[in-house]
């Protein structure tokens, strides 16, 4: 397991440390719903050292990569990125990352725990390719969440000013050389801050004396889950197919041929999967993460199960997969005992 770079920071009065991702990192700082708060109505800070980076270089590399992904990763602009899915070739999801274009390479942002299956899956398609990939090690990395966000970076010296989704801008904070990314679409309010491991003590005081709030992975799980958000692992799993997660924003239908798009096309065209990518919410009565049938048929396939402290009072949500059939917003459904009723992600709060 990978010490992340807040490590040191884990001996602090109400951390409790734990396993996150494949990152020994802090579970929460002693008051979890309270951090959970901070993301949701105001501003938290938190260890991103869960996430690892993937350089991409040689000659061939725009080429290669292009023809890996299912996204345009050709004509991205420098220092833009954008989402994307490895298949195989019957269509089916090996991992998903962040594809940036850095000018003299490409950065593949993932879970740490899909590293060593993604290199060597991409790694087997390098034949006569001039492409290197290899894990990167030299940054550390912290995220910055919430409604308040963009008013305390900017009270901490950082320039944000018209940053797109998934750009990358360099800036200089306290004389720190760090680079700030904005969150995808998906992920309102969400900055990371890639920088030097030492770095990450002085950052961390200077985003907390400017209002952020310690936050631990918990919270960040429950956020999650709030926001519809699948897991690769969890959610998404290797048998899954893209169309079911919802995750269009992964897939470009105008680009060439890839691993598996003959599959993503051959579905786009008959216009639907069996299943879909969904809310649950259980009301009182928590279900259990498992598949659920009726009539000889997987009614819904719950993936993730959560009771989430909220001011108004705990919620029990989840997410998961429900046949097409019944996966209309609003549809109240059984599952084995389990009333749930079909709600379109993110949870509305």
């Amino acid at each position: 397991m990978t010490e992340s770079a807040i490590h040191q920071r884990l001996s602090l009065p109400g951390a409790l440390p734990g396993e996150y991702l494949g990152s020994e990192t802090a579970l929460s700082f002693g008051h979890p719903a309270e951090e959970l708060r901070a993301l949701l109505s105001s501003c938290g800070v938190f260890d991103l050292g869960w996430r690892a980076r993937i350089t991409a270089s040689g000659t061939d590399r725009t080429r290669w990569l292009h023809n890996m992904v299912t996204n345009n990763v050709r004509d991205l602009a420098r220092d833009h990125g954008n989402y994307n899915f490895v298949l195989n070739a019957q269509g089916r999801i090996l991992g998903d990352l962040c594809i940036f274009n850095r000018g003299e390479m490409f950065v593949l942002e993932t879970d740490r725990t899909q590293v060593e299956t993604l290199l060597t899956n991409l790694k087997r398609f390098i034949i006569m390719d001039k492409v290197e990939l290899a894990e990167s090690t030299s940054l550390a990395a912290i995220g910055v969440c919430g409604p308040q966000a963009d008013g305390i970076l900017i009270a901490s010296g950082f320039d944000i000013a018209a940053i797109e989704p998934l750009e990358i801008r360099g800036v200089t904070v306290n004389g720190i050389n760090v680079e700030i990314v904005r969150g995808s679409q998906n992920k309102p309010h969400w900055y990371e801050i890639w920088c030097d491991p030492a770095a990450v003590p002085q950052l961390w005081e200077l985003l907390i004396k400017s209002g952020a709030k310690s936050t631990g992975s918990q919270a960040l799980e429950w956020w999650r889950v709030l926001q519809g958000i699948p897991q690769f692992g969890q959610d998404i799993r290797e048998r899954d197919l893209p169309h079911e997660t919802g995750q269009t924003q992964a897939l470009n239908f105008n680009k060439g041929c890839y691993i598996g798009q003959e599959i993503v096309e051959r579905i786009r065209s008959r216009g639907q999967v069996h299943r879909q990518f969904t809310g649950f919410d259980f009301n009182n009565d928590l279900a259990t993460v498992g598949k659920f049938e009726a009539d000889g048929k997987v009614l819904a396939d719950v993936t993730t199960a959560a009771a989430v402290p909220l001011s108004a009072g705990e919620k029990k949500i989840g997410l998961g997969y429900a046949r097409r059939e019944v996966a209309e917003a609003g549809l109240e459904i059984d599952i084995n005992g389990h009333a749930a009723r079909i709600v379109n992600l993110p949870f509305s709060i």
